[in-house]
């Protein structure tokens, strides 16, 4: 499907297509002996990307197979991936702030229940170029871990990718990439940033337990799919244009 537009020159990586178990290895390769069939009321993970002449795409999301509803327990994680996500989405931050300073937005309502996540949340994104490229990196300073001083500047392009990953059950992930911006803020002190979201992909809200958002959550997963029906909607047609209008309802 990729190759239907002819700016494509490759892919940014091997597609990560984990079914069940194999979802919770976050860089989980498919391979003909670990490969898993899709299981009723089960969770998939699929993160892919692609090498476009005007970018470089990296987008995780992870989706509920049915045909029951989801249980409690993937809710509940994924509502707190999901708030992590918003948190870093809407953070806004003083001029030489670095990654370091911000990955405990994603971390946050994760750690309240004794859970974390074991990679990064936030890559250096390249355009046209290199999927994972520095300087800059969100993530847990520790070690002199290369990317997590450097302050973000304008122009710089991050994946936002807070998870959750049980061994042998499931993982869940989404990621979105994101620009840093200038903010214009009256009264400031100084120069501050924040993020534009620049992918535009519904997110799984069958896996979403609203009991978990705040209000402003819930104002930014609406923005959110309003602004990706805008985008995608007058590209879809059929029974494809009639799933994205509900996935993109109001919560």
């Amino acid at each position: 499907f990729r190759a239907l537009d002819p700016s494509l020159r490759d892919l940014s990586f091997d597609t990560i297509s984990g079914a069940g178990p194999n979802g919770a290895s976050p860089h989980y390769r498919v391979s003909e002996e670990t490969s898993l069939t899709l299981e009723p009321n089960s969770v998939y993970l699929v993160d892919s990307g692609g090498q476009y002449l005007d970018g470089t795409t990296d987008i995780t999301r992870t989706v509920w197979v049915g045909p029951d509803a989801p249980f409690a327990e993937v809710k509940d994680r994924f509502t707190r991936v999901l708030k992590g996500h918003i948190a870093l989405a809407l953070a806004v931050f003083p001029k030489g702030t670095a990654g370091s300073q911000l990955d405990v937005l994603a971390r946050h309502a994760l750690w309240q229940v004794g859970l974390d996540y074991a990679h990064g949340t936030g890559h250096g994104v390249g355009s046209f170029l290199a999927v994972h490229e520095g300087p800059q990196r969100i993530a847990k300073s520790s070690g002199g871990q290369a990317g997590t001083d450097q302050p973000l500047l304008p122009g710089m392009f991050l994946s936002n990718e807070p998870g959750y990953y049980k061994t042998g059950e499931y993982g869940i992930r989404i990621e979105n990439l994101i620009l840093v911006e200038k903010r214009e803020i009256a009264g400031s002190d100084g120069e501050y940033y924040g993020f534009e979201t620049l992918t535009h992909v519904p997110i799984e809200r069958r896996l979403v337990d609203t009991s978990l958002l705040s209000p402003a959550e819930v104002a930014w997963w609406n923005d959110y799919h309003a602004r990706v029906l805008e985008i995608v909607a007058p590209q879809l047609e059929g029974d494809a244009l009639t799933w994205l209008h509900a996935q993109c309802e109001p919560l």
